[in-house]
Formats: structure tokens, sequence, C-alpha cells
């Protein structure tokens, strides 16, 4: 090796003698960064992923409370009614439907209000009425 450095220009002999590779410490600091940056890809990606679901539910209430809504007011006026039927549901999801008078008016108008429920948690409740018409 001296042999061959000897042959080499003074210019080239001096950078060659002053390289001495990657340490263990800047190795240990690239990987620390390539690893901080996995981590945070990763957590990024596992809230996109929560937001996606929480978003599912929420449409598929929201779908679940409107054909309620019209399927109640679609149903023959019970002028004593306390609920009217629900509309089948998906797994791990129910409908609640409450029925109230209107105070101080005529018996021809109800309050309806639809609860939807998923796992036993009610997640959304939408109101609306129904007339005897």
């Amino acid at each position: 090796m001296q042999g061959l450095l000897k042959k080499l220009p003074a210019r080239v002999r001096g950078r060659a003698r002053c390289q001495r590779g990657l340490g263990l410490v800047e190795t240990l600091v690239a990987v620390a960064i390539l690893g901080t940056s996995v981590v945070a890809f990763v957590v990024a990606l596992s809230a996109g992923t929560i937001a996606i679901g929480e978003q599912d539910e929420e449409v598929v209430a929201q779908g679940l409370a409107q054909s309620q809504l019209e399927y109640t007011k679609d149903a023959t006026y019970d002028p004593g009614a306390v609920t009217y039927p629900a509309v089948p549901a998906p797994s791990g999801y129910a409908i609640n439907v409450g029925v109230s008078p209107v105070p101080n008016t005529d018996a021809n108008i109800q309050k309806i209000t639809v609860t939807v429920l998923r796992d036993g948690d009610g997640i959304l409740t939408v109101q609306g009425y129904k007339v005897n018409r």
C-alpha cells in the first residue's frame, strides 16, 4: 500500500491519508434520523386510518337517521303513537324512534326523534316532524 501511495501525486496522497470512512457515531446518528422519520410516517398513517373510520361511521349514521325519518313520515299517522317501526340497521348499529306531541298545537303533528346507536352508544340524534295529511 505504501508503495502505491508514493507513486500518486502529493495532493492526492494527502487526501488519501485524511479519509478515514464513516465512524460509529455518524452511523448511529443516521440510523436515529431514519428511525424517527419512519415512526413519524407510521403515526401519520395510523391517524389517517382512524379519521377515515370515524368518518365512515358518521356517514352510515347520517344515512340511517335520514332513512328512518323518511320511513316514519311515510308510515300511517297514529295520534297515540310513542314510536314507529324502525328500518333494518347494519350489524353493530341500532335505531331508536321516539314520538312526542308538539305542545300548543293541534293533534295532527308529532315530533319524531331518531337516535342511531353504535355498539350501544348514541352517535347521532336527529329530529323531525310528522304531520297527519
